[in-house]
């Protein structure tokens, strides 16, 4: 899953003009790096700096509205700023669940039903206005909402659906994590052998890829007791974080994301 459907006969200004970078391996690096640090990064503002959930979930908030101003008001694709509304995201994602569970006591099996409920109402609506959920066509504004709409619902709804599996079956975060590696490994044997809808197969590796490296990450930081391995949410965050600018660096310096540049 390297590569998501193109329209049919893009048109050189459409690809230069595409909000979202090329999926490449990259991009699913940085994607689960992103996850992780949604998590650990929550967890690290919430108890560490000792903002609590509320006064987290606020401050995160305003910031990724900012974050996503600056990136609809983006002329084209840029890396860094593309990337930090996605962690933002990610933290973001999170704390709705956690408000949801925490705050008002919302059974995971519910919020996990009720934001698959709308991530579907999110692709429907999509896909009636625009005839297309391909991430290959974001080059109108009323797209790219649609598009962070849909991750926002994603990590959410992977939030949920980990915290369930992992936590509320009493699976562990290890085991929970390999769950969702070889769902991925369907999806990803489903795309490549029997030639699953590249469009649908992109989607399903977001959605899984959410839990994937939550549970990964609950795993690093969290104490023994819990279960991880107590590496902490600061070090687990500031590793992570690191490794994501790293890639950025080089994908912002090589451009080798950049679907346009593939294009010409």
């Amino acid at each position: 899953m390297m590569s998501t459907a193109y329209d049919p006969a893009p048109s050189r200004a459409r690809a230069l003009l595409n909000k979202v970078p090329e999926v490449t391996l990259f991009f699913w690096l940085i994607k689960v790096l992103a996850t992780t640090v949604g998590e650990t990064g929550a967890d690290f503002l919430i108890f560490n700096v000792k903002l609590g959930l509320t006064n987290t979930s606020l401050l995160a908030g305003a910031v990724l509205v900012a974050a996503l101003v600056a990136q609809v008001r983006a002329r084209r694709y840029v890396p860094w700023l593309y990337w930090v509304t996605v962690v933002l995201i990610s933290i973001v994602g999170t704390l709705i669940t956690d408000n949801l569970t925490d705050n008002f006591a919302v059974p995971l099996e519910v919020s996990t039903a009720v934001f698959a409920v709308a991530l579907a109402a999110v692709f429907a609506i999509w896909y009636a206005q625009e005839h297309t959920l391909s991430i290959h066509s974001i080059d109108t504004h009323r797209r790219e909402l649609f598009y962070w709409a849909a991750i926002l619902v994603t990590f959410a709804l992977g939030t949920a659906a980990g915290d369930l599996v992992g936590e509320r079956w009493s699976l562990g975060y290890l085991v929970s994590g390999l769950i969702f590696a070889g769902l991925i490994a369907v999806v990803a044997i489903a795309y490549y052998v029997f030639k699953l809808n590249a469009v649908w197969a992109f989607w399903l590796a977001y959605i899984l890829t959410r839990p994937l490296g939550a549970s990964f990450g609950d795993l690093l930081s969290q104490p023994h007791k819990n279960g991880g391995l107590g590496l902490g949410t600061t070090g687990t965050s500031a590793v992570f974080l690191t490794i994501i600018i790293g890639l950025v660096v080089y994908l912002s310096i090589t451009r080798r994301d950049v679907a346009s540049a593939r294009d010409a």
